[in-house]
């Protein structure tokens, strides 16, 4: 198999566990020399002695630390914003703790990685810059009113920035996978079932009944994407935010 990454820096952020864990698998196997960032640093070190990646550990709603760590890891070609968290609530009961928290780690963070990696992208005429975005920066859904929000802008921010780079020879993507096979959405299961009294098996049908498939997303489809985004064959993809979804958004 060619390996379209080969001597390519890519940086992967929330790269512990899920999606991110994934797209670092498949990024690896493409031939691109990995740095994985989180704030736990058990997961990483433990994914990084299976791919051959080196390790960061700073939280991306850091700045300080968040560029620190940027500067240590050397030139990224590759930059892919996974770092994420969801927070659930009726907007009549979304305070500004909770508002603050969704924006800072789902946008303000990709912005802060985007401005590290941008001018070296630009400078060295290549680069790649992919957000996990999620289907709730494609259309609303009830109760999370933040979080829903904040992946609105990070689609409206990948679309500014591949205008602006269109000719620098960077593209800027998102990705916008529906409920994905995730701690995460293990996470909102326990709380279905928690406030309805659902079995998991209800639980699950109810996350997924959007979704045509009938089916959580598995993290290795979302890597999929990912991995085409940064390759070769995509050049000419840029300012697209990609369903992965199973025809939930069309």
């Amino acid at each position: 198999m060619e390996r379209h990454l080969t001597g390519r820096h890519a940086l992967v952020t929330g790269a512990g566990r899920g999606i991110g864990a994934a797209i670092a698998r498949r990024l690896a196997a493409e031939g691109a020399r990995l740095t994985l960032l989180g704030r736990t640093r058990a997961p990483l070190d433990a994914l990084a002695e299976e791919i051959g990646a080196s390790v960061l550990q700073a939280d991306v709603t850091d700045d300080a630390a968040f560029a620190r760590v940027f500067a240590a890891a050397g030139p990224v070609d590759v930059l892919v914003n996974n770092a994420g968290a969801a927070a659930t609530a009726p907007f009549v009961r979304t305070d500004r703790a909770l508002w603050d928290s969704m924006l800072a780690v789902n946008l303000t963070s990709v912005f802060t990685g985007c401005k590290l990696a941008l001018p070296g992208m630009v400078e060295r005429g290549w680069g790649r810059i992919v957000t996990v975005a999620s289907t709730a920066g494609l259309r609303g859904y009830a109760y999370c009113a933040a979080y829903a929000a904040a992946k609105h802008g990070v689609i409206g921010l990948t679309r500014t920035l591949a205008l602006e780079t269109a000719r620098a020879g960077v593209t800027v993507n998102a990705v916008c996978p529906g409920f994905a096979d995730t701690g995460m959405t293990a996470e909102s299961l326990d709380r279905i079932q928690a406030k309805t009294g659902r079995t998991r098996d209800e639980a699950v049908a109810e996350l997924t009944k959007s979704n045509p498939q009938g089916r959580l997303v598995r993290p290795e489809e979302v890597a999929d994407a990912v991995a085409w985004l940064c390759g070769p064959a995509a050049a000419s993809i840029t300012g697209q935010a990609i369903a992965v979804a199973g025809g939930e958004v069309m």
